[in-house]
């Protein structure tokens, strides 16, 4: 059973771009372990940019979701922090994790050289977590479903096989490729979309004044607090940790292609934002009782889009999707094959990490559909995996970017830090689920990072001040 709704138009636009993403993806090349795994490091700036705002814009149904539900206040929390953190990583970051990444490829990577194996592998690990695309291959599943009409868990399987098809044959080479005609294709598919529905329904000024649009969803905090904004602003603090801006940052061309790259990203991102929201409260102002949210997009596609455009518009929908997907599906399967593997086999060259990285596409897709059949809600995803890996993560990694030799802390500092950072926001995220009886509320009023980062933070201190006092004698 196919979608009602769809024209042989529109059909014909989803199979011309599968087909192309196939033609693009597997074109045949002289494949080498270092262009497998980091593009030979010569992401040109365009490239650069294309690639990572198609992939950090993966979550697309959850963008729509976050309109659908708070207007406004989705922007401020989902939007405006990233670009401010993400700003401060081009500026004081970016060069540094290019210029430090000659023969780096993972964030563990930098960690072992920074401290040692075993904290490396405990990165690795809440790298894995952070990386592993649960959320879209959900995302993934729930259009194919409305496309086909198959049970959910068949459409994850389907989505997932096709995406890591590129990642298997080509590795990040054919990543970067398919992510580059994914960034086109969602800016023209929402584009039109926008354009088509305003002049349709009369305008911004009449989106903005129609009377059963509530006013709360042009506040900054909506029906929220202040803590709700700053749990939403802290977490943005992922950017930091984010494996996709790390890999991306040691495959560009040089330090300022690194920099600038992130820059005029955000202004992409900021561009793309301004369009999902018009989309998002569009949906609302025709739709105001949509039983799933996550349907917000999907819904307008069906419901008011002609013949054609509505196919379009799905190809929007599914390029940031299966860019996302693509990329941190082969990123977790890296870091399996580079981080696990390779590292615990104490091997000398990068040779055999490709055929470890294709053992780790497997088990990533498998474990992806799992959390996804579990945690049917992007949005929860995003705040439960923002939690637990920035907490432990954060501050050992920008450290080892960032601190001068004499603030340099010792290995097993490092590692508390990461160990009990994470743990504790892992407790608080436990104990607010048991106590509010399956619905996950934050135990403290607070995001459980705001605990883990404070426990990181005193291990980090406590390491500076042992590095102090060794020093001085």
């Amino acid at each position: 059973m196919t979608n009602p709704h769809f024209s042989l138009y529109d059909w014909l636009f989803l199979i011309v771009y599968l087909a192309f993403l196939l033609w693009v993806g597997l074109r045949r090349n002289h494949i080498t372990t270092e262009s497998y795994l980091i593009a030979d490091r010569n992401l040109s700036l365009h490239i650069f940019v294309a690639t990572l705002v198609a992939t950090w814009y993966g979550g697309i149904l959850g963008a729509g979701e976050f309109v659908y539900t708070d207007g406004l206040a989705a922007w401020m929390a989902n939007g405006v922090p990233y670009y401010l953190f993400a700003i401060l990583f081009a500026l004081f970051l970016a060069k540094r994790v290019r210029q430090a990444g000659t023969n780096l490829y993972t964030i563990p990577d930098r960690l072992e050289i920074e401290y040692d194996r075993k904290t490396a592998l405990l990165g690795a690990f809440l790298a894995f977590l952070y990386a592993t695309p649960s959320q879209y291959v959900l995302m993934l599943g729930i259009l194919l479903q409305l496309l086909f009409g198959w049970p959910l868990w068949l459409a994850m399987l389907i989505g997932t096989l096709f995406s890591i098809i590129y990642a298997l044959m080509g590795g990040f080479l054919a990543d970067v490729r398919v992510n580059t005609l994914q960034f086109l294709l969602m800016f023209s598919g929402f584009i039109l979309t926008v354009a088509f529905c305003l002049a349709k329904f009369g305008g911004v000024r009449q989106l903005l004044h129609a009377d059963h649009l509530p006013p709360r969803y042009f506040t900054v905090l909506g029906t929220h607090n202040v803590l709700w904004l700053l749990a939403w602003s802290v977490i943005a603090l992922q950017t930091f940790t984010d494996p996709g801006f790390h890999q991306r940052c040691y495959a560009a061309k040089t330090p300022y292609v690194a920099s600038l790259g992130i820059l005029v990203a955000v202004v992409c991102w900021f561009t793309f934002d301004s369009l999902t929201f018009l989309t998002g409260l569009l949906t609302r102002v025709l739709f105001p009782n949509l039983s799933d949210p996550t349907l917000a997009f999907p819904t307008i596609a069906a419901k008011v889009l002609p013949h054609g455009l509505r196919g379009f518009f799905y190809v929007g929908m599914l390029a940031p999707i299966m860019a996302a997907t693509v990329s941190y599906t082969f990123i977790s399967a890296m870091t399996i094959g580079r981080d696990f593997i390779w590292r615990l086999r104490n091997e000398n060259g990068p040779q055999n990490v490709p055929r470890y990285t294709r053992i780790g596409l497997v088990l990533t897709s498998s474990i992806s559909i799992g959390i996804a059949l579990m945690v049917r809600s992007v949005v929860e995803q995003w705040y439960l995996f923002g939690n637990l890996i920035v907490s432990g993560l954060l501050l050992p990694l920008v450290g080892a970017y960032l601190c001068p030799p004499k603030w340099k802390i010792p290995a097993r500092y490092a590692f508390r830090a990461m160990l009990y950072g994470s743990l504790v926001a892992f407790l608080d995220l436990g104990l607010g689920w048991y106590y509010y009886h399956g619905n996950y509320r934050d135990l403290w009023g607070l995001p459980p990072l705001i605990p883990g980062l404070l426990v990181s933070g005193s291990f980090y201190l406590l390491g500076i001040k042992q590095t102090a006092k060794m020093q001085n004698i």
